[in-house]
């Protein structure tokens, strides 16, 4: 097995951890780590170089991917560098704020001809193999609706974080594109979306400058339809995808760690993630927060389950720099179709909110 030598752009909450990870997996290590503040402490965790400038770290000759986990608006920089100096790429969701430049992204890694790996965890969960899956073997029949909500209450903040605004963040739509993503999945590219919402509850000393309710309806090629609510203005918070077919329906409960699918009546549950612990885990955090939003940062402890989830998500591009095939199932995170339809839609969403039209897609 061939060791794949990786550097790491990004020393926060993901940056760190997917680091970590990195560096545990057998035929994987990482060699060197640029940006952010802990920099210097994850380094020396990881017995590996702490380098200042991007472009050195791309010129190495000892380094064969790069792992990009910078905040959202730094994205393309680092992308578009690695793959000039022939190095596969995996990049954080989102991928970019706006369409063209997550496919010039795309593009650029395409022409160099190395591996671009979109960073959408979600597909790594239990739950949502389970339910793709049951799609798939026609459980549900025609899926028609879906519908999903990603909601809480932010309290004003001593030191507002740059995920609070839109600049670089893209605020929540941007930062918890999961949903989108996973609901176009599901259903295929959006091809017209209409979005209301607003900065209703949170402005002024102590808050960015983000929208904090967002209503989402989302047409399907096949005229089915799909409607979703983000945002932090909301003092009852949920967390889940429900889908809707012409023979039953799933439920894919994110806030108590269950999926169900609901045919003629008779209810089917599984674990949301790969153990009952860890199920138990993720509902427990809910319980504390009550938020679809909540946040992690560089001094947070990382939960097993999203430790989990992390290791089979780098493993998935380890594996694939090492040329093993990719699985069907997440194709889509390596040919750019989950990195553009996801961005594609999001940036359509927040014109539509600025000129209060459809907008097509």
């Amino acid at each position: 097995m061939k060791n794949v030598r990786f550097g790491v752009v990004g020393s926060g909450y993901f940056g760190g951890e997917l680091a970590r990870v990195l560096n545990q997996l057998e035929g994987s290590r990482v060699v060197a780590v640029h940006g952010g503040s802990r920099v210097v402490s994850l380094s020396e965790e990881l017995q590996c170089e702490a380098i200042d400038r991007l472009e050195d770290m791309v010129n190495r000759d000892d380094i064969d991917a790069i792992v990009v986990a910078s905040p959202n608006h730094v994205h393309k920089d680092p992308v578009i560098q690695a793959a000039k100096h022939g190095k596969h790429v995996f990049c954080e969701k989102p991928i970019a704020l706006t369409s063209s430049d997550c496919e010039e992204m795309v593009v650029a890694c395409r022409a160099s001809g190395v591996l671009f790996m979109a960073g959408h965890i979600m597909h790594f969960m239990n739950g949502v193999r389970q339910v793709k899956q049951w799609i798939l073997d026609g459980e549900i029949g025609r899926p028609i609706v879906c519908h999903s909500e990603r909601t809480g209450w932010e309290d004003q903040q001593t030191t507002v974080s740059w995920k609070k605004n839109n600049a670089t963040s893209g605020g929540h739509l941007f930062h918890h594109i999961h949903e989108l993503d996973f609901l176009q999945a599901i259903m295929g590219p959006a091809v017209s979306v209409c979005m209301a919402g607003g900065n209703l509850a949170h402005q002024g000393e102590g808050f960015g400058d983000e929208e904090d309710v967002l209503l989402l309806t989302l047409k399907f090629a096949d005229g089915t339809l799909g409607t979703m609510q983000y945002g932090s203005g909301f003092r009852w918070g949920e967390h889940f995808v429900k889908i809707n077919g012409t023979e039953g329906a799933i439920l894919l409960d994110l806030k108590n760690s269950k999926v169900e699918l609901n045919k003629g009546g008779y209810i089917t549950s599984h674990n949301l993630n790969y153990s009952a612990e860890e199920d138990l885990e993720r509902a427990q955090s809910y319980q504390k927060v009550d938020s679809g939003v909540a946040y992690g940062t560089a001094v947070s402890k990382m939960p097993h389950w999203l430790a989990t989830l992390i290791e089979k998500e780098m493993t998935a591009f380890r594996d694939a720099v090492q040329g093993k095939p990719v699985q069907e199932s997440l194709q889509s995170l390596f040919d750019g179709t989950a990195a553009t339809t996801s961005i594609v839609t999001a940036e359509a969403a927040m014109a539509s909110l600025r000129t209060k039209k459809w907008v097509s897609l």
